[in-house]
């Protein structure tokens, strides 16, 4: 039977040593905190071993000591012990080895390099998340712990082996998951679940899209998947990275502590528009020239525009060497310029490959004059005035931002590109009203920006990482998942999103497509529908949207226990404000964060009132920089954060907000589903039909 000293507020984890399970005999609790002491003292031992080292005589050089200084520091780093972060959270005793095995973030080892923690993503860990009853997988006692403010209040115990103990949900379990929510994300290495753990155990070689309703957990999945592929693969992936790609810099505040909690500092993380950021962003465009411009269509017209300067040479190559003179004539040139179109490489690599062409073809004239160049002499030739002129008027240069303003602003060149692909009308949406003089002056917008990475890639090849994660995926344009699949391309990707919530008017229609774009069609789809945040009443309430904004997907259900604070209040339209004001403090009477969610347009009006009421609150993203626990955030911005409390703001107006009523749809089916307790709805105007009571 399950055995609970005292259920915590909440706590975290990390693994530990091999011992005899009778050792736990005798006080189990006290035990266990003696292990845990144990293991701070091992783990300030490696710490300070790690301090402790001298490379002055090591490093060949000063760039190896460099490089080797900044390795040391890291895992210095990484060895640093967080005083409200328990080393261990769970336990595993196997049956046939005797053996007893605490399982938490990192790895922890005596001084004799016997294991006090074991890592939760080596293979011994793994039954901690998959075991039960009928598969027990050798493990006879699984045991979790409790914590209170990083001190061990609380064990509980599964004898898996044990078939007259009634298989119970775990308490701790549950109550590490309701856990209230304060300041940025955090991991949930102590609560995966096996479906989780499934698609975070995935091999590199292999891409996954992860379908996943609100509060499934599908970016922590994402985040934990790479935190183990860079502890499975770390020699692969240190060479060729990582990198996490979230949504807007909002979201990546939230997430940034995730990865450096489980171990990992090197984990670059970034937005799609800083991917692409090779000219200023300064413009906005129209909701149907952003279309265009994110539509697929776009790649096969710019792949035209880089190779309209192409042309055949109409003269001969004359390529003086000491007193001979030798002639390549313009059929042969043609033929080789004909030649590198026909493979289809990249524009940069032909046009480093042609003037070697044209050399060879001198070299074959003076070998068969009785000459015997060997290579040195190709390679002059290939620097020769004349070749290099030949070059330059054939295959010129191309600047990718130039191109792309040309082609923004230059409507007969437009038109000879997009002939057959983009409409009339389509070319008319995407042509620039007042062109710019040049690149620097150019108002570019960030989808202008993906165009230009587009051609950047004709032109030279974009290097591959190793394992890339795309959160919130739901909202790009194919032209934005081809920029995203260029990054991982010899790579392997996890992609994150729900079709449910796709606010932008190119969203994703179906994965299939999205991964086509992506250059990942054999990616494997998987789908989570089994919530661990949003409570029940909250995401049934919000699950009403769904037969309107994504009838193809199954609706969501939830474990936890708590059905949340969940409420409907109808203001009239002068008390509205004061509503939402009086509803805040209700909010903050609980522990927690606080999250009041609204339209861009009533952002303004809501933040005068908070500071006549003398309520302090934050914007999306600063959650770190003060005490306060009330942020108010534009529900544009909402996507991918959490709240303990959800107080939303006139559903309506949310709605209204964008283009299109199926996208306000989905904009407000985001904005119910950030409650991990309670949530608070308060309108004047009359709600949505599928959410009227």
């Amino acid at each position: 039977m399950p055995y609970i000293a005292a259920l915590p507020a909440g706590g975290n984890t990390v693994s530990a040593p091999a011992r005899s399970v009778s050792d736990a005999a005798h006080n189990p609790l006290d035990l266990e905190r003696d292990h845990l002491a144990a293991s701070r003292d091992a783990l300030r031992a490696m710490r300070e071993d790690a301090e402790a080292l001298d490379i002055r005589d090591v490093a060949a050089n000063w760039v190896n000591a460099a490089i080797l200084r900044a390795e040391i520091d890291a895992r210095i780093k990484s060895l640093a012990d967080l005083v409200h972060t328990p080393l261990f959270f769970g336990r595993l005793d196997y049956r046939e080895s005797r053996q007893s095995f605490h399982i938490g973030r990192r790895h922890v080892h005596d001084a004799d390099g016997d294991p006090m923690v074991v890592d939760w993503r080596a293979p011994v860990s793994q039954p901690f998340y998959r075991a039960s009853k009928k598969d027990p997988q050798d493990v006879a006692l699984r045991r979790r712990f409790g914590y209170v403010r990083g001190e061990l209040t609380a064990y509980e115990d599964e004898h898996l082996s044990d078939p007259d103990e009634e298989e119970k949900a775990s308490r701790l379990l549950q109550s590490e998951i309701e856990r209230p929510r304060v300041g940025p994300m955090r991991d949930i290495v102590a609560t995966i679940q096996p479906e989780q753990d499934e698609i975070v155990r995935a091999g590199v070689e292999g891409s996954v899209c992860v379908q996943g309703a609100p509060g499934t957990g599908k970016t922590a999945v994402g985040l934990h998947r790479v935190a183990y592929l860079l502890f499975t693969h770390r020699e692969r992936l240190s060479r060729t990275g990582a990198l996490v790609i979230g949504p807007n810099s909002s979201f990546l505040h939230y997430i940034e502590q995730v990865l450096p909690a489980l171990g990992e500092m090197t984990v670059r993380q970034a937005t799609v528009a800083e991917l692409v950021a090779h000219v200023p962003v300064r413009g906005t465009d129209s909701t149907e020239a952003a279309r265009v411009k994110g539509d697929a269509r776009m790649a096969e017209v710019l792949r035209r525009a880089v190779r309209a300067g192409v042309t055949v040479p109409q003269e001969p190559c004359m390529v003086v060497r000491g007193s001979r003179r030798w002639r390549v004539p313009p059929y042969e040139l043609a033929e080789l310029v004909e030649e590198l179109l026909a493979r289809d490489i990249r524009y940069g690599a032909a046009r480093e490959a042609l003037p070697q062409r044209i050399a060879h073809a001198v070299l074959v004239r003076m070998e068969q004059a009785g000459e015997a160049p060997d290579d040195r002499v190709q390679d002059a030739v290939a620097r020769n005035a004349a070749v290099k002129a030949v070059v330059k008027e054939c295959w010129p240069a191309v600047d990718p931002a130039r191109l792309v303003l040309r082609l923004l602003s230059d409507a007969d060149f437009l038109a000879a590109q997009a002939e057959g692909v983009l409409t009339d009308e389509e070319q008319k949406a995407i042509l620039w009203a007042k062109p710019a003089r040049g690149p620097k002056s150019a108002r570019w917008s960030e989808a202008d920006a993906v165009l230009i990475d587009e051609v950047t890639d004709l032109v030279s090849r974009t290097a591959s990482l190793g394992h890339v994660v795309l959160d919130e995926a739901q909202d790009l344009s194919p032209m934005q998942y081809r920029a995203v699949g260029r990054r991982c391309t010899t790579g392997s990707v996890t992609v994150l999103g729900d079709i449910a919530q796709g606010t932008t008017p190119w969203a994703t229609a179906s994965w299939e497509e999205a991964l086509a774009h992506l250059g990942k069609p054999d990616a494997v789809v998987e789908e989570l529908t089994l919530g661990f945040r949003v409570p029940r009443q909250v995401i049934a309430y919000a699950s009403r949207l769904l037969p309107e904004i994504a009838p193809e997907l199954r609706e969501a259900t939830s474990i936890r226990e708590s059905p949340g604070d969940f409420s409907v209040r109808a203001c009239a339209q002068e008390e509205l404000t004061a509503g939402v004001v009086g509803a805040c403090r209700e909010a903050l009477l609980h522990e927690g964060s606080v999250g009041l969610i609204a339209a861009e347009a009533r952002v303004p009006v809501l933040a005068r009132a908070l500071d006549e009421a003398g309520l302090p609150y934050l914007a999306p993203g600063t959650e770190t920089s003060t005490d306060a626990r009330l942020t108010l955030v534009p529900a544009t911005l909402a996507k991918g954060l959490e709240y303990d409390y959800v107080v939303l703001d006139e559903p309506a107006a949310v709605v209204d907000g964008e283009p299109d009523e199926r996208t306000g749809l989905r904009r407000l089916y985001v904005s119910l589903t950030r409650a991990v307790s309670g949530l608070t709805v308060l309108h004047s105007a009359p709600l949505p039909a599928a959410l009227a009571f």
